[in-house]
């Protein structure tokens, strides 16, 4: 799984006789909501502008909707899968890991340093993992993980100097990477027009290679067909009120879509 895959043209999407599959994950989840600012919540934000991604997509019958959980948690689909096959995604996970060490062993690949991330708990370790197998078994063309940024504050209820957004793409040795960054472009170019992006110093460049996210494929685990992605739309304490923040939500979504299509259909 240590390669770069071979370029899928996107005129094979325009033309197949399936719809294009997709696959929405607003991050984190009720347990684990991510960032915070003053009582708004990281996951609650993802979940509103997952669901109006989610929608717009499927009003197109070109393609064929998923998403990974709504106001009530996971989806039934995803919740059982996630009981019902917990030793295999453990399995999975391991069995990718050893895979990797091994790679790194040989020297078929080389481990490079990512932007620093909050370390994921064993928990949503599992659920990303669990995510990632599913998404191969149902043959996926595009997983498309949701966040709003944040870097460490004293205070959850105080502002930080960062603004923007960043779209983080497969580091270019992993199987999925080509296509997965054209993509992430499309949807960069459609953002742009509107928002800044981020101008953390480790983000300036707008879209980031990144070979440790698992939502990405991280240790092999997302077949090259797969084009995964994830947005940070900006940072979290930039979305305090209420009426800007919906509005911004609908914006946002729609130049997704529109990326996402300019990708498939230009």
């Amino acid at each position: 799984m240590f390669f770069i895959g071979a370029l899928i043209s996107p005129a094979f999407f325009v033309y197949a006789q399936e719809p294009i599959k997709v696959l929405i994950v607003p991050g984190h989840d009720n347990q684990i909501w991510g960032s915070q600012y003053g009582k708004l919540k990281e996951a609650d934000m993802n979940l509103a502008l997952g669901t109006q991604i989610f929608n717009l997509l499927k009003k197109d019958k070109r393609f064929e909707m998923y998403i990974t959980r709504d106001s009530s948690g996971y989806i039934p689909v995803f919740d059982n899968y996630f009981k019902e096959h917990e030793q295999d995604i453990t399995l999975f996970k391991e069995n990718a890991k050893q895979k990797k060490k091994m790679a790194i062993e040989s020297g078929t690949f080389i481990e490079k340093e990512s932007v620093p991330h909050v370390a994921v708990k064993s928990y949503m370790a599992n659920v990303l993992y669990g995510i990632n197998k599913w998404s191969n078994e149902n043959k996926m063309d595009i997983v498309l993980h949701i966040h709003f940024n944040d870097y460490p504050r004293q205070y959850i209820w105080t502002k930080g100097k960062y603004k923007g957004f960043t779209i983080y793409v497969p580091e270019k040795q992993m199987a999925n990477a080509s296509e997965s960054k054209i993509l992430a472009q499309n949807i960069f170019d459609q953002l742009a027009q509107k928002y800044a992006v981020s101008n953390y110093e480790k983000e300036v460049d707008g879209i980031i290679e990144d070979q440790s996210l698992i939502a990405l494929g991280s240790n092999g685990t997302l077949n090259y067909s797969i084009h995964s992605i994830l947005v940070e739309y900006g940072y979290i304490y930039r979305f305090g009120n209420r009426v800007e923040r919906k509005k911004a939500y609908t914006s946002m979504a729609n130049l997704t879509v529109a990326g996402i299509k300019e990708y498939f259909f230009k």
